[in-house]
Formats: structure tokens, C-alpha cells, sequence
């Protein structure tokens, strides 16, 4: 938990005891297991009777450190790091969950989420309903006696649209059902799930966390006594992150606040210059006032995050012309990295979904999903100018 720093110097500070070699930044544990002082120890170690790193399925000390540091940002007791974003989501449900269980899910998630939910926790007796993100008010009504976790994303992957954490907070309270938020397009620098209620806050690592696309990692943090049943399920099954991702992402956090604010300053400006273009039909971004959920975004997050969506007037062959006329920006699926990237999600990272999904959650054959990277706003824009026209 925070112990009453500011959140830039919590990033910061937070970092492992130092050795007898009084090392400034934390070294690298680039090891599989530790050694014992003799029988005993190694005995009571493996028995839980100390508290100490045992083997780096486990913990490492690299990994301590990365999840101490997300615990304190976040406002959470315990965590868990993964090998990547999914990872911690298959393992945080998989731990919770048994057969005959139901999820309630907005309907706007990750396209490899919504094929875990769909096709892969179904051959074991767990089932999935969706709700619209618009209709919060129709959750209770997809409740059933078996129903034990509400789930969301929120901004949402890709339309960024914004979802009242504060309502459903108060309706998985209601109704005794563990709340479980990916906050990946916020961080917790922007916003903080865990105070509107939610008992567990998901991250994929890979993106602003790192920043620089160097890595993959996730990340789940919450009450203790959850963590307890991840942890116990995962250091079986064998997901956890490498200590070298662990001490990549440590540092990367060091300067997420500056990097946030630079990535929402840029993304705001790239919003509203197209929110004018005559060759785009729509533009959404949580900080735009045109955004259906403005009110909500400003009230749960301090900026509006680094992806902007918007749609390509001219439908897909637009679309096809806009990507294959970019020259500065990358041709990437992934988001939150310095460099920034333009997508396509109809064709990449959604293009599982069925065309009836797709459209139920707004993803066009014209949806571009743009990253806002760190460069100089007037080339970003001057990119994405030339490309539309």
C-alpha cells in the first residue's frame, strides 16, 4: 500500500534492499533458484515457515520489487507478475474460478479476452454473458446464482470508450461478485479501479508500463487473500514473469509519470485535429468533449491516456489507402510505446470476432486505432495529414 509519497516518487524510490555492495539501482537476479544454510532451512522454506525466495517460478527478488511498486501505486495490499497481459488474465480467472461458474463481461474487450471467454473457459464449464457498455443498467439482470466475477476494461480496446467504475463498483457489491478492471490503457498513474470498488486491477505490462516495446509482462494486483489463490495457482502452472522483464519494467516505471502526461498531451492534440478533418467520420478520446463519456472520464482519470480511435471516411478501401500512405508512424498491433502506431483492429488484433460482434462494439472496416508515441506532435499529425489526403 501507499505510504503517503506522491505517486512519481513512489515509482521512483521503491526498490530493493541493497547488498553489501551498495549498489544505487537495483542489479539484475538473473537465476532460477536459491541456496539454503542447511536442512533446516531449506526444510521450512519449501514448508512456508519463512518468508524468502525459494525458486523464481515463485518469486525473485527483481519481481518483489516490480510488484511492490504497482501495489503502492495502485492501492493494492498483493500482486502477481505474469509473462505477458494474457497470462494474467487466463491465470487471475483460472485461479478464481471452477466449472459451473458465470462471468459478467462488457461486451468490449481484447479480442484474444473475448476468445478465452468464448471458446476456451466454456470446454471447462465456465460461461460468459455480455453486457453492453452503455447499458450498465442491465447488468443485474445477467446475474445469476452462479455468477461470481463482473468484469471490464476500461478505457476499452479499441473504441476507448469509458465505463462508470463507480457503478460498478456498487453493483458487484450488491450482488457479492468479485470485481476484476484491466486498467491497461490508463495505468494506475491516470486512475485507480481499486477506489471505485474493484477487488482485483489487471495490466499488461507491455504496454505503457514498459513504454519502449521491449517486453512482454502482466501484471495482477489486489486484497491479499485473492493473491493468495493466484499465486498458489500460478507458481504450479508456471506463467510468472522473467526477473530480466521484471527489472526492464521496474525501471521503465521510474518515468511513467512523464511519459503518461507527454502521451495524453500529444493524443489530446492529435484528437482534436481530427475531430476537424473532413476525411474522418468520427474521433473518440476520454478527454475530447465530444466523447459520449467525457464526464465520466474527467471525474475517474486524471488524463485521457494514449489511444485515439477514429474512422476513416470512405470505408475499408479509405482505410487500406490511409495505412499503405504512412511514411513516420509504425504499422504495429501493439499501443503505448514511444514510437507511435497506427492499427487496424478489424484486421489484427479483433479479427477474430465475428462481423456481428465487431459491429455490436463499434469496430468498422474504417476504425483506425492510433498509439500516440512521444515524438514531436507536429510530425505526428503532419504524418497522419498526408496519409488522409
Amino acid at each position: 500500500m501507499n505510504d503517503g509519497k506522491k505517486f512519481e516518487t513512489e515509482a521512483i524510490r521503491t526498490q530493493l534492499e541493497r547488498s553489501q555492495f551498495l549498489e544505487h539501482s537495483s542489479p539484475l537476479y538473473l537465476t532460477s533458484s536459491f541456496v539454503f544454510a542447511d536442512a533446516e532451512d531449506m526444510r521450512a522454506s519449501f514448508a512456508e515457515e519463512k518468508d524468502r525466495n525459494v525458486y523464481s517460478r515463485y518469486s525473485n527478488p527483481n519481481t518483489s520489487e516490480l510488484i511492490e511498486k504497482i501495489c503502492k501505486m495502485e492501492g493494492a495490499e498483493d500482486g502477481f507478475a505474469f509473462s505477458s497481459g494474457m497470462a494474467a488474465v487466463f491465470s487471475t480467472f483460472a485461479a478464481l474460478l471452477q466449472s459451473g461458474d458465470h462471468i459478467v463481461s462488457a461486451r468490449s474487450v481484447f479480442g484474444a479476452t473475448h476468445g478465452l471467454l468464448t471458446k476456451h473457459f466454456p470446454k471447462w464449464g465456465i460461461t460468459t454473458s455480455y453486457f453492453n457498455i452503455n447499458e450498465l443498467e442491465t447488468i443485474p439482470e445477467l446475474i445469476t446464482p452462479t455468477t461470481k466475477i463482473l468484469y471490464a476494461e476500461t478505457p476499452t480496446n479499441p473504441g476507448v470508450d469509458v465505463l462508470d467504475l463507480e457503478v460498478l463498483g456498487k453493483i458487484a457489491k450488491r450482488h457479492n461478485l468479485l470485481l476484476i478492471i484491466d486498467n491497461c490503457f490508463a495505468t494506475p498513474y491516470l486512475q485507480q479501479p481499486i477506489k471505485f470498488g474493484s477487488d482485483l486491477v489487471i495490466h499488461s505490462g507491455t504496454k505503457l508500463m514498459d513504454g519502449q516495446g521491449r517486453v512482454l509482462a502482466g501484471i495482477t494486483v489486489g486484497s491479499k487473500v485473492l493473491i493468495d489463490k493466484i499465486y498458489r495457482f500460478s507458481r504450479i502452472t508456471g506463467p510468472s514473469l522473467s526477473p530480466f522483464n521484471a527489472w526492464v519494467l521496474s525501471k521503465s516505471l521510474e518515468t511513467l509519470a512523464v511519459r503518461v502526461d507527454r502521451h495524453c498531451d500529444n493524443a489530446l492534440k492529435l484528437a482534436e485535429f481530427l475531430e476537424d478533418h473532413p476525411k474522418v467520420n468520427w474521433v473518440k478520446y476520454p478527454f475530447l468533449k465530444s466523447h459520449p463519456q467525457y464526464e465520466v472520464a474527467k471525474k475517474q482519470m486524471k488524463a485521457g491516456g494514449c489511444v485515439v480511435a477514429f474512422e476513416v471516411r470512405g470505408g475499408l478501401e479509405a482505410g487500406q489507402k490511409f495505412f499503405n500512405s504512412i511514411k513516420m508512424l509504425s504499422l504495429s498491433a501493439n499501443l503505448g510505446d514511444s514510437r507511435s502506431i497506427v492499427t487496424h483492429p478489424a484486421s489484427t488484433t479483433h479479427n477474430k470476432l465475428s462481423a456481428e460482434d465487431k459491429a455490436t462494439v463499434g469496430i468498422t472496416d474504417g476504425t483506425v486505432r492510433i498509439s500516440v508515441g512521444l515524438e514531436n506532435i507536429d510530425d505526428i499529425i503532419a504524418d497522419i495529414e498526408q496519409a488522409l489526403g
